[in-house]
Order: C-alpha cells, then structure tokens, then sequence
C-alpha cells in the first residue's frame, strides 16, 4: 500500500485559500518509501487468534462456557497446537470465551495467534466436532488504502471535476449538498481537524481488544478518537502484526475517508468533501494491526440503527454505510447477516473492491451480497493498476494510481495528522493534509453521492430510495469508461457520474397515460450496450423506437447471474403487467415480435438474483 503524506502544519488561522499554498507552512519532509503488501493468506496476523463458533443448542448449553472452552481446547490439542511454536513445547493451547454474539454465536479466544497451516488444522477439527454447528475466522481486515509517502505539495482534487475522470460533483452541488443526510465510516476513527470536524457526529468505537484499540481495556466506549494504527516491528517473529510484518507508521486512514465524503466546504481552509453538507459518523473498527470482522459486523448492525448488547442504541442511524477495508477470504455468515439487517433497515452498504488486483470475489466484505463494492478508477478514466476487479465489482469511482500518475494525478487529496504514530492533537501542528490512493478513497465518493441524492430526494419531498433502487440508479447513471477496460478485469459498469444520479432520482414521477417521463435507457438497432446490471429483485428499463411490420428481437446474453425481461409497447411493463417476457435461467433471455407497431417498445430487466456483465441489444 502506498500513501503520500503532506506533514503541514495549520498556521496563523484559517486562511481564505481554495487549494493549499505557501499560507500552510511545511513540515518535514520524508524520502519516500514504500511498504511491502501484505499478501493475502499468508502467515500470521492477531485475527487468527479468534474464532466464530456456533455449538449445538441441543448439545451445549447457551449457558455452559467451560463447555465450549474445552471444545475449542480439545479441538487445538487433536490439531497438535501448543501454547508455544518453539521446539518441544508440549503445553496445550487455552481457549477464553470473548461474548456472546448474536444468532447463537460465541466469539472464542485462543491463547496466541496461529500460522495460517495451524488455523486450518483447528477449524477442521472443529468442523468435524458433532458438539459444532458451524465456526468461523475472526479474521483481522485492514484498510484497503496505498500508504507510506511523504510529499509536501497540493494542488488540485481532480476526483471532483476532472472531465474524464471525476464524479462531477461541481454540477451536482447546483442540486445537493447532502444536507440533512448521516453517513457512518466505519474505519479506523477520526482526529481533530479543523477542515472536518464541524461535520462529525460523536461516534462510537467498536474495538473489543486493547492490543488493537490501545485503550486501556476491552470495553466499547462513546467517540471513535483514531489513536494511530502504527505498529512496532524489526521483520523479526516479535513483530506487533505478526512474523516479519514490519513497522508501520500511522494513516489516519478514517479521517481521509471522512474527509471524501463530507470535509467542510466553503470554510477557507484545505479541501472540499463531496457531501460537505452531510454529517459524518465516524464508528472506530480499525487499529493497531486493523480490525476484527466481529467488531465490524456488530458496528454495521449499530450504525444502521439495529441494537448490539452492551452498546446504547445509535441516536443517529446512518443512511449509508462507508466500508473502506477487506481482507482475503469469504463473506462471512455473521457479516452478512448484519448487512442484510441494515439494508432491511434501509440503509446503503458501500463496499471498496481491494488493492490486490485480483478478483474481488476473493475479498471480504467486497464479495457479499446487498452490497455497492466500488473499483478504483485513475485521472484518465482507466482502471488503476491495484484496483480488484471481477464480476462481484459494482462501479468505479476515483482511487487514483501513482504508479501511472504521480502527484497529484495519482492521489486523492483529504486530511490526516502531521503524527506517524499516537496522534497529535496540538490544534495547530497536528492537522495536515495527505494525497493517498486506493480502493479505498473511491468507496467513499459513492457512500457521498448517496448522501447526495438522498437529501434531493428528502428536499423534493419524496421517500428515499431503497438500498436496492440505489444501487440500480448508481449504475444506471454511470458514465461510460473513456479508456478501455481489460474485459478480464472489469471494475463495474462505468464510472460513477453524481450530476447523472441526481437528474435521474429527480425524474418527475411518470403519468401513466403518456409514459412521457420514463427513464429508459434508449437502444439502438443492433448495437450492444455491454456491462448491464442490477442486484437482486433491481429492476432497469430501456426503450427502443420501433418500426411497423418489421420483426424485432430483443436479446440479453453474457455475464453471471439470473436477468429476467420485461417488454411492453408504449409502457413501462413489470413481472405482473406486461405484453412479452422471458424468464429463462441465466441471462440468456429473447423476446421475438413478428409484427411490431410502429412506437417506443419498452423493455424491462428484473434481476431474479443479482446480475452482473449482461449484453443488451434490439435487433430489427
């Protein structure tokens, strides 16, 4: 991962300035230097410590944790696990009882952490244990961000307004600002700063181990204050992160998520968020190490309004969730239940895709369902060379790559801490300002354009969308890719577009006798619209002008998933109210008019599940 940071300090007051210049004094400057990545997979990390298990209601007491203790403690001592790796060692491994987790589950704890080979030998052992429903990692995500530079100048957010590859988000605020809108990041918390605190809620923070939190106990507490995420290490076994990971310097990886979606606009000072009118809670996840799914999937529930032992009901449920973070692996079942518990409750997940350039179906939480997972576009409306890719990615949105752009063309642009390590929260030395790039940064332009238009809609006095209807109009209003994209490494159906989103939610409702202002996507004779797609029940429209006599098909092949079509004449037709359909499995659907009139044929594609990579064309 790599990140450019901007160690300027904030001197003689707020300075009436649109982008940074010499009123902003700065810091030290470091060589630049670049971590390693952290492949996915490989050895050890703290998240391999902890296990999701279910036990057998009929079997083990709900109650009975010296039980479930020595389940666990058997299953370690058949998989040959001790207390110590060294030589010899013939002490057995202990296992704690962490807290009950919801659906059954038990967060259990094991005495340190194991080798990847150690972890899948206990799981198995556990799996095959009749006393064990089903058991899972509490596996350690990470920020899904480029990290690890230094580099003092700043000179313009092109992720806002670049013609080829911003959101256009300077024409979307002639329309909204995200006033009246609540966004939860759920990241690694947030520090003082002056260019984003006047937009943050309180927060909470989530993290249940000190090591990770370094508060000074396990307990959730009010506020989500970023405590740094630094980490000690000489690539030596000892190392904070597990064996030969190396030291880390602090990110401040939350506050520049926060700061995309709504830093504050129009306050003289810095950047600009894309929602600046919105509000931000921030809920802290990740620390020292990153963050466990438990802690993640138990602050998703709250965010979006649902209730979690221990933890006083969210005040301010979110409307949209920002989850810039993953790790390689599965979704989770405990993950995904506490995501389809908060778009049950109307609230938007917003997913990065990961750094890996791979198949984003590898990496959690960007391979679970009810999601928006955004890929990571460049300046030039390209693919950035990190970006995960795959059938499971939703949209772009900019991420920047400094391989391919440098500075500033290769950033994203938003605030930090002048601090690599505890933060400082002097008022004036401590805010600065940080160009980073990722998957990460463009999760956060999509969560904001949300916020967007659910405060258009609100404004205008219409309900807010649903999860689902978002997730189609995002991609329906999507600008097309200006550079090619590897058909092996798609990154979703455009690039998001904020204007395009918010002129097609404020459509006027449609009058049923004229249809005349229904959003359909226009097709044109024998010419294939490629990379469609919808989630599950999303339903997109198109339109086609048709002569008379002349026989018409429409066709829908290509991608994954399960599209069902639609076709009417002169209206808009539904799965109950229609004139044609085919509802073939798989996204291999025709629909054959021998005798057409001469109007606009209206065609309807309802995802029966989720689908991804379909081709449409009208054929006459």
């Amino acid at each position: 991962m790599q990140k450019k940071q901007l160690t300027q300090a904030l001197t003689g007051g707020l300075m009436a300035i649109a982008v940074l210049t010499p009123a902003f004094a700065a810091g030290v400057v470091n060589k630049p230097k670049v971590m390693p990545m952290q492949n996915a997979g490989t050895a050890t990390n703290r998240s391999s410590a902890r296990l999701i298990v279910t036990y057998r209601a009929s079997v083990v007491a709900p109650t009975d944790d010296a039980r479930k203790r020595s389940i666990v403690e058997a299953a370690a001592a058949r998989a040959n696990l001790r207390v110590s790796t060294a030589a010899k060692t013939t002490t057995p491994m202990r296992a704690t009882k962490v807290r009950a987790l919801k659906g059954g589950r038990d967060l259990m704890k094991l005495e340190r952490q194991l080798t990847q080979a150690e972890l899948d030998k206990i799981v198995a052992q556990l799996k095959a244990d009749a006393t064990v429903q089903a058991v899972e990692v509490d596996r350690m995500m990470r920020p899904t961000a480029w990290w690890d530079f230094n580099d003092p100048y700043i000179t313009q957010q092109w992720n806002l307004y670049n013609a080829n590859g911003g959101i256009r988000a300077d024409v979307a605020w002639d329309t909204s600002k995200g006033d009246g809108v609540i966004v939860a990041d759920l990241d690694t918390g947030v520090v003082p700063h002056p260019d984003l605190s006047a937009n943050l809620l309180q927060g909470y923070d989530f993290i249940t181990d000190s090591f990770v939190s370094r508060r000074a106990t396990n307990d959730r507490v009010p506020g989500a204050l970023d405590y740094g995420d630094y980490a000690n290490g000489n690539y030596t076994e000892t190392d904070d992160c597990g064996p030969y990971t190396g030291p880390k310097d602090s990110s401040w990886h939350g506050s520049h998520t926060a700061g995309t979606i709504a830093e504050v606009g129009n306050n003289g000072i810095g950047v600009v968020g894309v929602a600046h009118n919105a509000k931000v809670l921030p809920v802290r996840v990740l620390g020292r190490c990153g963050g466990y799914t438990s802690d993640i999937a138990d602050a998703i529930t709250w965010a979006s309004g649902g209730t979690v032992t221990g933890v006083p009901n969210n005040p301010t449920p979110a409307e949209v969730i920002n989850l810039s973070l993953g790790g390689y692996g599965p979704c989770e079942t405990y993950t995904q239940d506490a995501i389809n518990g908060a778009v049950a409750r109307g609230t938007v997940v917003v997913v990065a895709a990961g750094n890996s350039s791979a198949d984003a179906s590898l990496y959690s939480p960007a391979n679970c369902q009810n999601v928006v997972t955004v890929g990571a576009s460049r300046i030039n409306g390209g693919k950035a060379s990190y970006s995960n890719y795959g059938a499971n990615v939703d949209i772009a949105a900019p991420g920047g790559d400094p391989t391919a752009d440098g500075l500033p063309n290769g950033y994203i642009l938003q605030a930090g801490n002048s601090s690599t390590t505890a933060p400082n929260l002097d008022p004036i030395t401590g805010p600065a300002y940080y160009y980073m790039a990722g998957t990460s940064m463009a999760a956060p332009h999509v969560s904001a354009t949300v916020a967007l238009v659910q405060s258009a809609l609100a404004n205008a006095g219409r309900a807010p969308m649903t999860p689902a209807e978002m997730e189609a109009l995002l991609k329906r209003s999507a600008r097309a890719f200006p550079v090619s994209i590897p058909a092996t490494q798609t990154i979703g159906v455009g690039i998001l577009d904020a204007s395009n989103a918010l002129a097609k939610a404020l459509l006027p409702p449609c009058n049923p006798q004229t249809q005349t202002c229904l959003d359909a996507t226009e097709l044109f004779n024998n010419t294939n619209l490629a990379a469609q797609g919808a989630p599950t029940g999303g339903e997109v429209l198109y339109k086609f002008v048709a002569q008379a006599g002349v026989p018409v098909t429409f066709m829908t092949f290509g991608g994954i998933g399960d599209a069902s079509m639609y076709a009417s004449l002169n209206a808009a037709p539904s799965a109950a109210a229609y004139q044609f359909r085919s509802v073939r499995t798989g996204n291999s659907e025709t629909i054959r008019i021998t005798a057409p009139q001469a109007g606009t044929y209206y065609i309807k594609l309802v995802g029966t599940m989720s689908y991804s990579g379909l081709t449409i064309v009208a054929r006459q």
